[in-house]
């Protein structure tokens, strides 16, 4: 990429913000942008990045290049400013060809598991990881070293995943989700994930997943998670979940976190470090992934209490985290589950209105947020009809107090597990920030 100085509009966001990190760390004079300041925008600037909030024209400058988030509109004044002076603008989308081109890139994809996939083979394959997430091991979504591998998260909700130049590329699953961005269209939706692996040369898929099983034409490498995974455990280590199990006739692996889900992913992370380091180096690395933020990420436990944040935003997701829950829950002799959960889109919650409907089943008590509309307009969802059978709460928000959570000023939530589900602004809630 000839562009010296680049500018990105939309730095905050967590995909953005890795490739500013990226590119910076590549030689590249970075600048940006966000609509206000956050953790993420702080962090830049503390790292050496120019970061300006709001958004102003007065920001275009003399930058080679500007580069802009999915959020952002064709009417944002330094989009409009850049064209102006004949500077090229690339969405991200656009973007990724350019910064990936020629590079070895371990791409992941799926509807779930993606970011906790990408991390766990980030900590066996050497190389740049550039993913949605902050990763525990690491403490960021970009750990920059010189080689030419990238562990990348690559993204199908809005097809940029065909831009990741892929030479191994990991498909978790092909749920259907997002599919306002493919017009409800299930050949394009399915067409896009047959376009991706068909441009790696080499491919490993769950191939349990009710797309990804058909492709008896693919050459590739193919978990069948029944009967491939074997032996499941989950153990307690200083506190901390970890589960164990037996992968095909490779022998047992140890990995953290909790459930079916967290084996699956290493195991397709494993299948796919296996062509590039030896399966015993693999066995040992593994050990070094401690989780990613904001996924069942325990942010206090204490006798008879333990809180947790997850980014679970679809039915399937927050099922799965349920039954990891119950299974820490039993650990840790913790009788009573707590769920409160923040809808996310308007379009995705009426999407799968009826998975959400089901996927709450077990928890003690349900607490029902605001719809978090990221931008979409206000669509009336009658909760309360919807969700009967779990007799749900519904609150505003919630407050960190201490340890502990605080949902109004005569309700505290002071024993049990808490979990809170989203990928809005729950998270800072949950953390007081």
């Amino acid at each position: 990429m000839k562009s010296r100085a680049i500018h990105f509009v939309g730095i905050g966001g967590i995909g953005l913000s890795a490739l500013a990190r990226y590119l910076k760390k590549e030689g590249y004079t970075i600048s940006g942008s966000d609509i206000k300041e956050t953790k993420i925008t702080k962090k830049l600037q503390e790292e050496g990045i120019d970061v300006k909030v709001p958004h102003a024209k007065e920001h275009i400058d003399k930058q080679d290049l500007v580069i802009y988030s999915a959020a952002i509109k064709d009417n944002n004044v330094e989009l409009i400013e850049a064209r102006k002076r004949g500077i090229i603008t690339l969405s991200r989308k656009e973007a990724l060809p350019l910064i990936l081109k020629d590079k070895r890139v371990f791409s992941v994809c799926g509807a779930h598991g993606k970011s906790t996939t990408s991390a766990i083979l980030a900590s066996m394959v050497e190389g740049t990881v550039i993913i949605g997430a902050e990763s525990k091991q690491f403490d960021t979504n970009m750990h920059y070293i010189p080689s030419n591998n990238i562990i990348f998260e690559a993204d199908e909700s809005d097809s940029s995943f065909l831009n990741s130049n892929p030479y191994i590329a990991i498909v978790t699953n092909a749920e259907p989700e997002h599919m306002e961005f493919y017009g409800y269209d299930y050949d394009k939706f399915y067409g896009a994930y047959r376009e991706f692996l068909n441009s790696a040369t080499i491919r490993v898929i769950n191939a349990e997943d009710e797309f990804l099983g058909t492709l008896d034409e693919l050459e590739a490498i193919r978990l069948y998670p029944s009967k491939d995974i074997k032996d499941l455990k989950t153990i307690l280590k200083n506190g901390e979940p970890y589960t164990s199990f037996v992968l095909k006739d490779l022998g047992r692996f140890e990995v953290w976190g909790i459930g079916e889900h967290i084996a699956l992913d290493a195991s397709l992370a494993i299948l796919a470090s296996i062509n590039e380091i030896d399966l015993e180096s693999c066995r040992e690395r593994i050990k070094n992934y401690r989780g990613i933020k904001k996924r069942f990420d325990i942010l206090t436990k204490k006798e008879g209490y333990a809180l947790i944040d997850d980014y679970g935003h679809h039915p399937t997701e927050i099922k799965a985290t349920i039954g990891s829950a119950k299974k820490y829950a039993k650990l840790l002799n913790l009788s009573k589950i707590t769920a409160i959960w923040q809808p996310h889109k308007y379009s995705r919650t009426i999407d799968n209105l009826d998975g959400f409907k089901e996927c709450f089943e077990g928890v003690d008590e349900l607490f029902i947020m605001p719809v978090w509309s990221a931008g979409e307009d206000k669509v009336e969802i009658d909760f309360k009809k919807e969700f009967q059978k779990y007799n749900p709460k519904f609150i505003d928000r919630v407050k960190r107090d201490g340890d502990f959570i605080k949902l109004t000023d005569n309700l505290e939530l002071k024993n049990g597990l808490i979990i809170g589900f989203g990928a809005g602004d729950i998270t800072y809630q949950l953390r007081g920030a």
